[in-house]
This record gives C-alpha cells, structure tokens and sequence, in this order.
C-alpha cells in the first residue's frame, strides 16, 4: 500500500533533537517492513522549505538555503515525490468547494487532492483530526504512534 508523509512528520524524522523524531523513525521503519510504499508531493516539500528556512524565533528551523537543499535531497531520497499534474488542482478545487475548506486548511486539501489522483488511501500524520473530513473520500488518516500496534 501507498502511504503519504505529511510534513509534520518530515520535520520530525530530519530533526534528531525533538522528542517525537525515534516515533516517527519507528513508524517509517515498521511501515517499510510491512511492505508500504512512502511518498511525498511537492506541496510536502514545499512546505518543508518554508519551516526549514524560517527563522527559529518564528517557529522554524533556521537553516541556510544550502542546508535545507541538504535534507531536502535525503526525503527526496526516502521517499520520493509524485508527480504533479493540472489534475491534481481540479481535485482540490473540488475539495476545498465540497468540504467548505478555509485558511490553512488548504493546504490538507491540496495532499488530499495529490492522494486522490495518484490513488492514495492513507497519509502518515501527526494531525489525524486534520483529515478526518475527508474519510468519505477514501482517505484514512495514520498517527505514527498507531503503526504496527503501539498507539501512543
């Protein structure tokens, strides 16, 4: 099975310093044992730069531009991007009309779109609330903490 891995949870498996980085290691690691395929889109990488350059004092990481092109290359590695496609904003579009979606929130629409159209059924996230909207749309959402049996 395919999964996607939210942002959330890139931040965390490059950051060897937070608390929740040997969870989400865990998580990949049985995942990938378990036979699942882990992807991103662009919009996950996209929004991985933004936290990755940003300022510390404005919730980021702080990193150089070289820097974040360094982690960057190693989830493209990891798990690599699905193609984008005018597909894809047709599906969120849709979404974000359908769902009433609004201010940040859009952005879970546009991975729910990237899922969709590249039939994904499940997403790797610390924000399982997040999606749960779109259970109707065949998504089901995947707390790290809940892979293989151990639900922290």
């Amino acid at each position: 099975m395919l999964y996607l891995v939210d942002t959330n949870v890139l931040l965390r498996f490059v950051d060897r310093s937070h608390p929740l980085h040997p969870l989400i290691r865990t998580a990949v690691r049985e995942l990938r044992q378990d036979g699942h395929k882990l992807q991103v889109s662009s919009q996950n990488c996209i929004e991985f730069w933004n936290v990755a350059t940003r300022p510390v004092e404005r919730n980021g990481f702080g990193l150089t531009p070289p820097e974040a092109e360094r982690l960057l290359q190693l989830i493209e590695r990891l798990f690599p991007v699905l193609p984008d496609s005018s597909e894809i904003y047709r599906e969120w579009r849709r979404l974000v009309v359908v769902f009433g979606v609004s201010g940040v929130q859009v952005h879970d629409a546009r991975l729910v779109a990237a899922m969709k159209v590249n039939a994904i059924s499940h997403i790797l996230t610390l924000n399982v609330e997040d999606f749960k909207r779109y259970i109707s749309e065949g998504i089901t959402a995947v707390a790290p903490g809940t892979v293989g049996g151990a639900i922290t």
